[in-house]
């Protein structure tokens, strides 16, 4: 394998934004569950998301997303999360909660629909002016639920037509990122289901216009790995939202039903280029917590993406490409193995508490009473949630 020392060497440049909305309510189609402790206001979604950079330090960034987390000023809540040692992130859009975008929104065959969906996206850009924001993302629900209901082609070209005039407003150094998803809302065709149609749209764009790729997006088997190393060839990756699914998009923990994936797929970023701070990929958790704590469940995530990460490291790429030059299968697969199965826990550990950090994130937030304090704190007023 190659030296650990020379993999967590790299390690500090680990990168993970959190959403702010994964501190909120979340739940089920059925019902969105309360919890004790959880955020009313974005200054408060801010806070709980710095209680878990300074755990972890991997954590650097919030995504905020619009219009959940409004504020009058965006200016001032940038200082705010400063105050507390992270900073403001992507700004993501919401077209798919407002009556009006029932038939869709950047698609939509009508003309002053679409005219208010850009505009929201335009208000986004301004947000990210005031916050520092590099990344716009854009997730559609747009799509249809039965054949004929409407024109797919039309449909295509309306969106190319939206995102014309949205990528027209982007700053300097401001990028779109269009996420993809197989399917739902729409059940018989949505609209950006792939991520071949968000690249062909990106690519019409221009360079600032780059692909998201949500790792539960896809159909059941999909080779997820392979789409990364593409878009990666591509230059055309933007930015990851990781997740966890058994199903569909289960939106669980990353790396809680198949760390191997994780592995996998962290591999392929790290030998694209993917990895640190000017690879101009976006590591981002996209999550919601039903059933867990928040503030963990995010500890949780950032530390198995990092985990899964130093065992991506430690792959010996000169024996495996020495493997597979010789068309040594079992070799080549064997090298794999052997980095997967590495226990880098106790070593990370140790590099935490190099860095001044808890060698056991977890348990320093149990021994902290943050969440019995902000128990007590936040009683009365509307908790933060889907939609709020």
């Amino acid at each position: 394998m190659n030296d650990v020392a020379t993999a967590l060497g790299r390690l500090g440049e680990l990168a993970i934004e959190v959403p702010s909305w994964a501190y909120g309510n979340s739940g089920t189609r059925f019902k969105v569950f309360g919890t004790p402790g959880t955020p009313r206001t974005v200054q408060e979604k801010i806070a709980d998301a710095a209680k878990v950079h300074e755990l972890t330090g991997l954590a650097p960034t919030v995504a905020l997303h619009i219009p959940w987390d409004k504020v009058d000023d965006y200016a001032a809540l940038k200082e705010y999360a400063a105050g507390l040692g992270v900073g403001l992130g992507t700004i993501n859009s919401n077209t798919f909660q407002d009556d009006e975008y029932k038939f869709g929104s950047l698609t939509s065959s009508n003309g002053s629909v679409r005219r208010r969906a850009i505009a929201h996206h335009l208000e986004c850009i301004e947000i990210m002016h005031a916050t520092g924001s590099q990344d716009l993302k854009v997730w559609l629900a747009d799509g249809t639920n039965y054949p004929g209901q409407d024109d797919m082609r039309g449909r295509q070209d309306r969106l190319a037509e939206s995102l014309r005039e949205i990528y027209a407003g982007l700053g300097e150094n401001q990028r779109l990122v269009l996420e993809y998803k197989f399917f739902e809302p729409a059940f018989y065709h949505t609209d950006v289901p792939d991520w071949g149609t968000s690249y062909a749209q990106t690519l019409a764009l221009g360079e600032k216009a780059m692909v998201c790729l949500d790792t539960g997006h896809h159909a059941p088997g999909t080779n997820i790995e392979f789409i990364v190393m593409q878009l990666l060839r591509l230059g055309k990756l933007g930015s990851f939202d990781f997740n966890s699914r058994f199903y569909a998009d289960d939106d669980l923990i990353v790396g809680a039903a198949d760390p191997f994936q994780l592995f996998r797929i962290m591999y392929e970023v790290i030998r694209g280029g993917g990895f640190g701070k000017d690879s101009g990929v976006a590591l981002m958790l996209d999550q919601c917590h039903n059933l867990e704590e928040k503030i963990p469940g995010q500890i949780r995530s950032v530390l198995n993406v990092q985990e899964m990460t130093a065992r991506a490291l430690l792959v010996d790429t000169a024996a495996l490409g020495e493997a597979q030059r010789s068309g040594d299968v079992l070799a080549a697969n064997g090298v794999f193995n052997d980095a997967f199965y590495t226990d880098v826990r106790p070593i990370l550990a140790e590099w935490r508490e190099s860095r001044g950090l808890p060698a056991d994130p977890m348990a320093a937030f149990r021994a902290s009473g943050y969440q019995k304090q902000i128990n007590e704190d936040r009683v009365g007023g509307q908790q933060a949630g889907w939609g709020a």
